[in-house]
């Protein structure tokens, strides 16, 4: 869709992929431990949705917990984890009034059960939300995702339920986490990092990618439309043509 911004008008990317990348080195900027700015990181989540919401964007995807985080110390995991549970018990307020839909990518066999809990819970008052689709990705890695959806579709070929011939990309697609939606048009990282660290690797095969310094915890409405605006300058050709 199309949308007038600041008196220009925009093509408003349908899905947004964010790496939310930052919030530790923002912290101790300002003297602070990085879990708090991992909380501040949180928070930011909520506006942006606003954000993109209020500027057409139908669904928004954010890597807040890879599969490798796990390596980080004990203490910031554990504070990580509890900011989780703070944010996702919050959240239903914030999600009622914004008519968001929340659901959650990744393995979660390895999440505490009352985190599971609460993502069913935020999931089944969420679901028939009207609004902007956000999907949070937790103890997710993206070739973990394919390795998951490959086992399914070969445990399916095994017991004959599915045939070998029908493997397509299609069918693939639909195994992983991401089924239920379309391939992001426009990934944002943050912090200037420029690496996709494991994240939508099938799902980000023509997506334009916009990387900027900001740190998550300041990236705001502005810095939303200068990436969208990225987007919008973009030649999207396929192919290599």
């Amino acid at each position: 869709m199309e949308k007038e911004i600041n008196g220009e008008l925009l093509q408003i990317p349908e899905h947004i992929a964010v790496i939310l990348d930052g919030n530790g080195r923002w912290a101790k900027k300002r003297g602070m431990p990085r879990n708090y700015g991992h909380l501040q990181g949180a928070k930011n989540v909520e506006k942006i949705c606003i954000d993109a919401g209020e500027l057409g964007v139908k669904y928004m995807t954010v890597y807040a917990f890879s599969t490798e985080n796990w390596k980080r110390s004990t203490e910031e995991v554990s504070g990580i984890m509890n900011i989780l549970r703070q944010y996702l018990a919050s959240f239903k307020t914030h999600a009622r009034r914004e008519q968001l839909t929340v659901r959650v990518i990744g393995d979660r066999s390895r999440l505490a059960d009352d985190i599971n809990q609460l993502i069913d819970e935020l999931w089944d008052m969420s679901k028939d939300h009207q609004g902007l689709t956000l999907s949070i990705a937790l103890n997710y890695g993206s070739r973990d995702e394919i390795t998951r959806a490959v086992r399914r579709i070969a445990a399916e070929a095994q017991d004959g339920s599915l045939q070998p011939e029908q493997v397509n990309e299609t069918l693939l697609s639909s195994y992983l986490d991401t089924g239920y939606m379309p391939d992001p048009d426009l990934l944002i990282r943050t912090s200037g990092e420029l690496r996709l660290s494991n994240y939508l690797l099938w799902q980000l095969a023509y997506t334009e990618f916009y990387f900027t310094d900001v740190f998550w915890p300041d990236f705001n409405r502005d810095e939303l439309i200068k990436a969208i605006r990225y987007y919008n300058e973009r030649d999207r050709r396929y192919g290599g043509v």
